[in-house]
């Protein structure tokens, strides 16, 4: 599959390089993680412009996924929910992307009220259209409020060799799911325990290793009375 999806890469790029300068048009986009921050804003502002869950589902690819707390179809559990009054507000504070360009992972800080925490986001780029939608949304309360940075941090995975990617079955139970940028230079994966407890993690290829940019941590809901 990785073999197909660079031959027809490497075919996209010559051919428009043969062409004439009116097929420029129709080239590969290059890499730009600030595309994935500008679409955070973008879908943050969408939230308070036209409501929480309208932006959630006009802004998620097909296969996209939340946990609530237990993993979810997110277009399907959208379907039946009504948007709330006030609507959460988020900023990201960190974009980290594939060095192709066609994946990212932001994170940063949401509120709503009095009540703060964080959220973690996967977004796929269509690399000839450009267009971005999340795969992937997950976040949690905080006791204090997560410090915004003076500017959001941006990086992007090494280029040049590829990783082999190593498979882990996970725990008995444990409901676990990999994904992988089609360069195999960002991963992301995300276990839910049977209480609900969940870890997202983000990987980055720095030229010798995987090495994880988020990790996010969640506790087990607690039991209702």
């Amino acid at each position: 599959m990785r073999r197909l999806f660079a031959a027809a890469l490497v075919g996209a790029l010559l051919a428009g390089c043969a062409g004439q300068p009116g097929d420029a048009r129709n080239r590969p986009l290059g890499p730009n993680p600030s595309g994935f921050v500008a679409a955070e804003i973008a879908f943050a502002r969408l939230a308070q412009e036209k409501g929480q869950w309208t932006a959630f589902r006009e802004t998620s690819a097909p296969d996209a996924v939340m946990f609530v707390p237990q993993r979810v179809k997110a277009r399907d559990w959208l379907k039946t929910q009504k948007d709330p009054a006030q609507a959460v507000v988020w900023q990201p504070h960190a974009v980290y992307v594939s060095c192709d360009g066609n994946v990212g992972a932001t994170t940063g800080a949401w509120q709503k009220g009095s009540a703060n925490g964080y959220f973690s986001t996967v977004w796929l780029r269509d690399p000839k259209s450009g267009e971005t939608r999340w795969i992937l949304d997950h976040g949690d309360t905080l006791a204090a409020p997560r410090e915004a940075p003076d500017f959001i941090e941006s990086k992007q995975a090494s280029c040049g060799s590829r990783p082999g990617t190593a498979v882990d079955g996970g725990g008995e139970g444990e409901d676990r799911a990999v994904g992988l940028s089609p360069d195999q230079t960002l991963s992301w994966t995300s276990v839910v325990a049977p209480d609900g407890a969940r870890r997202v993690t983000v990987r980055l290829w720095d030229g010798t290793a995987m090495q994880p940019v988020i990790d996010d941590r969640v506790a087990a809901p607690a039991p209702r009375p």
